[in-house]
């Protein structure tokens, strides 16, 4: 009899798994519908970053555009300026205050972080990340994704659509920090030119070529 049940058990504990499973997987191709849905994505955002005790550490404005494939320019005014460019080869960054550019591969690290997922490659959501969609309202979709690999640079991100359009990402880290963005005044697949996508420095800054 109790060999009965443990079979029971198993089977409805398979069954459970089976159906996280094809829901998580259901949830990611949404997801991707939604964002490959942006040929191109441009906004402001105001940045928000909170400690573990929920106090807020710092606050940051400025702006983004992203195009597929691979192109990505973020922007942030203040406190501190600082200018980020990317293509499927490299990224940029460019701290006027330190009069440095830095240079990095775009490993697949990088590739995987969340401001890429406006401009890179979302097919394979379901590989990367276990994904759960819930629907806020009859407009409003809210993803969380989880990063299967270890080596994320982050342990969750909630994303926001409404009406199509992804309004937050909130993010949080190992150690408890989290970031809120939220993006206003955006704009969907207007055309913008691949020239808006380079960095525009001065010839005498430092050129530091980063790891990885």
């Amino acid at each position: 009899m109790r060999m009965k049940q443990f079979g029971v058990l198993v089977l409805a504990l398979l069954t459970s798994f089976s159906m996280a499973q094809a829901a998580d997987k259901a949830a990611a191709e949404q997801l991707a519908s939604e964002l490959k849905g942006y040929t191109t994505y441009q906004a402001d955002f105001i940045q928000i970053v909170v400690d573990g005790s929920g106090s807020e550490v710092q606050e940051s404005r400025g702006s983004l555009k992203a195009k597929r494939p691979g192109l990505f320019y973020w922007q942030t005014d203040r406190p501190m300026a600082q200018f980020i460019a990317s293509n499927d080869e490299k990224v940029e960054v460019y701290d006027p205050d330190l009069e440095q550019v830095t240079i990095h591969a775009l490993d697949q690290q990088v590739a995987n972080t969340p401001a890429m997922l406006l401009s890179g490659e979302v097919g394979n959501l379901s590989e990367n990340y276990e994904v759960s969609m819930q629907a806020a309202s009859e407009k409003s979709n809210i993803y969380t994704l989880v990063p299967k690999s270890q080596d994320s640079l982050f342990v969750s991100l909630e994303m926001k659509f409404y009406d199509g359009k992804l309004e937050e990402m909130r993010l949080e880290d190992s150690l408890g920090q989290r970031s809120i963005l939220s993006f206003n005044n955006i704009v969907l697949n207007e055309e913008i030119a691949n020239s808006e996508f380079v960095l525009d420095y001065p010839d005498d800054v430092d050129v530091i070529q980063g790891e990885g």
